[in-house]
């Protein structure tokens, strides 16, 4: 279908735009900006005077809770909550039951959502078998089959060696590892960040050198292999200096933060809120905002959502014994502007950090920017709407996350997924 998109403000990080051009599609593809191409005809036209013209936005961290987790969510209904956020590629981690190390297994992920016909899926292997951190996974297979990185969720492997032995493997071919640096022994039974909010409530702490301890020994090994690392979803200050030291010694690492992370710290946990209970915990309001600022300056690559929903019995239980995780999806636009507001950052730099750097990271050639030719994936809002957060709007299954009853700019007006509108808030 050739579609019009006319007076709006498009803003593409990639090719550093921000102006009011209208977009043209042809048959899936961008075909035209600012002008039309040769001969063009459209048979659908979308109005989008006063909203933003965008890349669809791209997830680093997106659990869809199939296959084994169907009763937390299921791929329609997360599906649909990415159309709600404009969020048109999703990276998926590979703890999900079984896990993803075999290729049968993505492929069937990737069949079942292409199925769907709606955000683009792009699986994170599994770096090791089981992810038990004991047997290498068949990578080359696995990047065959869909698979676009090498992860072990939250799952740390112990041993060192054969931690070492993949990113040795994953460096001879070129594939990306990303880790969570979480130092297992350090955090084991702990619920909250090692502080004094944990030590009031009486709860377990995790204390920052979990995380810390476990980033330096992934760097030292990057080092060492010359393995290209994403670290995931980081929370503390401390770290932010250890990488920008490995990056002057030549390592290749990027990183991310989820989206919560740059407006909560452990203050937040109140009264045992158990939509705070998250891994890793909540930080101090020092980490919060060293996190916050590294975004800014572009110390810190991108943004992910962490999307993890969690079934309502789960989440209502004591905040020690509750299941850790929030969901994201629907949030990921709206935290990111309330955070590049407060930091006075152009619309096109926060917008960067969810479309085009997301992009590099995961190796999305196809999306992430709207040039002629590219994957016609596009995100229409409106940065100045906001919207109150209520279990009612969130199209996801899970309905746990802190921001409940709050709220906050972005309003999503179409999502489109290669030329065709999968959302539409004018029906």
């Amino acid at each position: 279908m050739n579609i019009h998109i006319q007076n709006g403000r498009l803003i593409d990080p990639a090719n550093k735009i921000d102006a009011r051009h209208d977009l043209f599609i042809v048959d899936g593809k961008i075909a035209g900006v600012g002008a039309a191409p040769a001969g063009f005809s459209a048979q659908h036209s979308i109005d989008a005077s006063g909203l933003v013209v965008a890349p669809g936005l791209i997830d680093l961290a997106a659990r869809l809770r199939e296959p084994g987790f169907e009763y937390k969510a299921t791929l329609e209904s997360e599906m649909d909550a990415a159309m709600a956020g404009g969020v048109t590629s999703l990276a998926i981690p590979p703890d999900t039951d079984p896990v993803l190390d075999e290729p049968g297994l993505v492929e069937m992920l990737c069949y079942r959502a292409k199925k769907l016909n709606r955000a683009h899926v792009y699986p994170v292997g599994a770096l090791t078998i089981g992810l038990k951190g004991e047997q290498l996974s068949e990578m080359a297979e696995l990047v065959e089959a869909g698979c676009v990185a090498f992860s072990q969720a939250n799952t740390p492997i112990l041993d060192t060696r054969v931690l070492g032995r993949a990113m040795q493997y994953a460096a001879t071919f070129g594939f990306r590892v990303w880790l969570q640096p979480l130092d297992i022994f350090l955090a084991k039974g702990g619920v909250a960040h090692d502080g004094e909010v944990a030590s009031r409530l009486g709860l377990p702490g995790i204390p920052a050198s979990s995380e810390i301890i476990a980033l330096y020994t992934y760097l030292r090994l990057a080092r060492q292999t010359g393995a290209r690392l994403h670290i995931t979803r980081l929370s503390c200050a401390e770290s932010l200096d250890l990488i920008e030291r490995a990056r002057t010694e030549g390592v290749d690492v990027t990183c991310d933060v989820a989206a919560h992370y740059l407006h909560l710290s452990d203050m937040d946990i109140g009264y045992f809120n158990p939509h705070c209970h998250v891994i890793p915990p909540y930080r101090s309001q020092r980490d919060r905002q060293a996190l916050a600022q590294a975004v800014a300056d572009g110390r810190i690559n991108a943004i992910c959502s962490d999307h993890t929903p969690v079934d309502d019995d789960a989440k209502q239980a004591p905040f020690s014994e509750s299941e850790p995780g929030n969901t994201g999806l629907e949030l990921l636009l709206p935290l990111t502007l309330k955070w590049a507001a407060e930091y006075k950052l152009p619309l096109i730099d926060a917008l960067a950090r969810i479309t085009s750097e997301a992009a590099k990271i995961a190796g999305i050639a196809k999306g992430g920017h709207l040039s002629v030719g590219a994957r016609a994936d596009v995100c229409i809002f409106n940065p100045d709407a906001h919207q109150l957060i209520s279990r009612s709007m969130l199209r996801s299954q899970g309905k746990n996350t802190p921001f409940l009853g709050l709220e906050l700019p972005g309003k999503v007006h179409y999502t489109l997924v290669e030329g065709s509108v999968m959302y539409d808030t004018s029906n």
